[in-house]
């Protein structure tokens, strides 16, 4: 066996990881074409570097099939149910930042809080006999998040593309997405409620707590957290 990572497959997110572990001594390294999904770890003995989907690393560890993994906090506490329970966030990496927020027409002039979308929510079902439609890809957050701000009459409908886009095509009426900079809600006519976003996320590596060590790979991990100063 080996400690097996879990890293992005593409992107920024890979070539920043590839950074912060290079940074400290461990040099990552995709291996073979674009296609093929390998990768070697060079400056610690017995790891294995696993190329991912970010949206794939979560299960992953959660099913102790890869010992670390580099993945959003978004992404964690969306597919997890009791994610505290089965991975362990060991380090925040300082990139890959992005809130998840709720966001409005901004010709909702008078919506600015979690308090005045109850009002709109219920105003909207009074006066068109159904409710509201917030269209997101993190269901389990959001609903978790308008259940502890109070709002009622409203459903969620699944945004698998574009979400900001929902709205001008008449699909939902308000959204729950990530944003970094807000320029794509400006674009689109959309505005942040003024209320601590649904998450704040950046790229973390986090720890299965179900995969299977060898006394070698326990051995690995603590020179690696030694290493990583995690």
């Amino acid at each position: 066996m080996s400690v097996k990572l879990g890293v992005p497959s593409k992107g920024r997110l890979m070539e920043k990881t590839f950074d912060w572990f290079a940074e400290r001594g461990i040099t990552l390294e995709r291996t073979g074409s674009e296609r093929e999904y390998s990768g070697a770890v060079n400056g610690i003995d017995n790891m294995a570097l696993v190329l991912l989907s970010a949206g794939e690393i979560p299960r992953e560890l959660a099913a102790g099939r890869i010992h670390l993994g580099v993945t959003g906090t978004d992404l964690v506490q969306e597919k997890l149910v009791q994610w505290d329970q089965k991975v362990e966030p060991l380090a925040e990496l300082g990139f890959g930042f992005a809130d998840l927020i709720v966001a409005v027409p901004s010709a909702w002039v008078d919506v600015d809080t979690l308090d005045d979308l109850d009002a709109a929510a219920a105003a909207f079902r009074a006066r068109h006999g159904f409710r509201m439609r917030i269209a997101t890809k993190y269901h389990r957050l959001v609903r978790a998040y308008l259940r502890r701000g109070g709002v009622a009459d409203y459903q969620l409908v699944d945004s698998q593309g574009a979400t900001e886009g929902t709205i001008r095509n008449r699909t939902a009426e308000a959204i729950a997405d990530i944003t970094s900079t807000g320029e794509t809600l400006r674009a689109n006519h959309l505005k942040i409620l003024s209320e601590e976003p649904v998450l704040r996320s950046q790229a973390t590596l986090f720890r299965s707590r179900s995969a299977a060590m060898t006394d070698q790979d326990r051995m690995t991990m603590a020179e690696l957290t030694t290493r990583l100063a995690v």
